[in-house]
């Protein structure tokens, strides 16, 4: 059933498929150093200018398990390049913007490309062989990490120095070389759940809960968390997601097999990557502003945009390191051991912080502790989805769990954010988060990356889950020896 290949064909695969990765996550962080800058230059308010980056989160919530379970029934690698054309599309209609509505689109295309990691996380199990699969999958779920980190002081050196254009023109030219990369690359494996039909009633069901409730979190601090808006997305978001799962339920071929996902070692994992998401989130969220702020404050740094973004890109540099010895890790002690040393390292980062914040070596070493921690939970949690599915479902469920952590994402961007916008200080006539509001923001990430810890600790052995698998499928000899523990 699986087209393993040779030593050299695999090292391409990997690395065309960690290159993809990285490509997805700078596509997110782009246009983070034109934030200020959205308003000015797309003529519009800075309400507006927001939807510039939250409409990214929103298509790409939808995309995600969508494109995911296609490629369960027409192919990883055609979905693959599928999802190279909105990157590509979407790049150059906001190289070419000049009004806020272009741009918004553009960045709505690209979301819808994001589903591109998932994907080439499950193609691994059908191509990589046994002994190379657990740090493959390590080192390609750990790229968008390390895209992020390293993708800031890219984009905020090309923003301070070229035309802020130029950010939306390399990235189509990125995207246009991973697409050639995967044409050229990645073989063209048999599609597992071909014959099966498409659940088309079941991904608008799960776009109008997920658009309710990921727009409800990302908006409410703006809306006001107790406005009838945000109170009428939550409620619109509960009433579709659970007509959504009994849809799901009853029909024949389910866009998300939620009889697999409420499997304790299915389950207990997606919870581990909604924490996960959000104790990640947490440090990337409150270490620039630290970085950035003036001196003046007594806390702030003084930094530049640029080398905030450079005091910050050891952390993703680390990711690429940690990576295979994450792989090794979950080979030898199976990656339920991986997750839980991986949310505990997050939890040491944050701990490291609270002292170190004083400093940019500081916030630059307690980065790196957090990344590499978050290398070996990234690492982990694919593994730990892919021993416990079929084999027709490993897209799909791969990517509901990149759903999970990007949830996570957006809960620790609404909880931090709260948090900073209720603790500050006034500073010459603005009011700016305070010394104690970033000291609660990074308290909540160590307490949410221990708590992570907890609830990964309780996933159940393979041995233990044995019998559920059982029922469906027999699990492949590759996913044994990837999942022990």
């Amino acid at each position: 059933m699986e087209a393993q290949q040779s030593g050299g064909r695999t090292g391409a695969i990997v690395a065309t498929l960690a290159l993809a990765g990285t490509v997805a996550a700078i596509m997110q962080t782009l246009v983070t150093p034109l934030i200020a800058e959205l308003p000015r230059i797309l003529d519009t308010s800075s309400s507006n200018a927001a939807w510039v980056i939250t409409v990214t989160l929103l298509v790409a919530g939808v995309c995600v398990p969508v494109t995911g379970r296609l490629g369960d029934l027409v192919g990883k690698r055609r979905m693959m390049l599928v999802c190279v054309v909105p990157l590509i599309i979407g790049s150059v209609v906001c190289a070419l913007s000049s009004s806020v509505v272009p741009m918004i689109v553009g960045r709505g295309l690209q979301g819808m490309g994001m589903g591109m990691v998932p994907l080439g996380i499950a193609l691994l199990r059908d191509v990589v062989a046994v002994e190379k699969l657990s740090s493959s999958i390590a080192l390609v779920s750990a790229s968008m990490g390390i895209g992020g980190a390293i993708g800031l002081p890219i984009a905020a050196a090309v923003a301070q120095y070229a035309d802020w254009r130029v950010l939306f023109w390399g990235s189509a030219v990125l995207a246009l070389a991973i697409g050639v990369l995967i044409f050229a690359v990645l073989p063209d494996v048999p599609a597992a759940a071909k014959g099966q039909r498409f659940d088309a009633p079941g991904a608008v069901g799960l776009a109008i809960g997920l658009v309710s409730l990921l727009l409800a979190i990302s908006k409410g601090a703006d809306w006001g968390w107790a406005s009838g808006t945000t109170l009428g997305l939550f409620a619109l978001a509960a009433v579709a997601l659970v007509v959504w799962g009994l849809w799901e339920m009853r029909t024949r071929d389910p866009l998300i097999d939620l009889r697999t996902t409420v499997r304790p070692r299915v389950l207990l994992t997606n919870a581990a990557s909604v924490l996960i998401g959000v104790g990640m989130y947490a440090f990337m969220l409150i270490a620039p502003q630290l970085l950035q702020f003036p001196e003046a404050t007594g806390y702030g740094l003084g930094q530049s945009m640029l080398a905030a973004g450079l005091w910050i890109a050891p952390g993703g540099v680390m990711m690429m390191l940690i990576s295979p010895l994450g792989g090794k890790l979950i080979n030898t002690r199976g990656p339920k051991v991986a997750l839980v040393c991986g949310a505990l390292v997050i939890a040491v980062g944050y701990g490291a912080a609270l002292p170190l914040m004083g400093t940019a070596w500081g916030i630059m070493v307690a980065g790196i502790v957090i990344n590499s921690g978050v290398a070996l939970a990234y690492g982990a949690m694919p593994a730990l989805i892919m021993s416990s599915v079929p084999v027709a479902e490993t897209a799909a469920a791969n990517g509901f769990n990149t759903l999970m952590r990007s949830l996570g994402t957006t809960i620790g961007s609404a909880v931090i954010g709260v948090v900073l916008a209720q603790m500050t200080i006034g500073m010459g006539g603005v009011t700016i988060p305070s010394e104690d509001g970033f000291r609660t923001g990074l308290v909540i990430g160590c307490g949410v990356a221990l708590l992570s810890a907890a609830v990964a600790a309780l996933i159940p052995a393979m041995r233990e889950a044995g019998g559920d698998q059982a029922a469906d499928e027999e699990p492949a000899a590759a996913d044994q020896a990837a999942a022990r523990a």
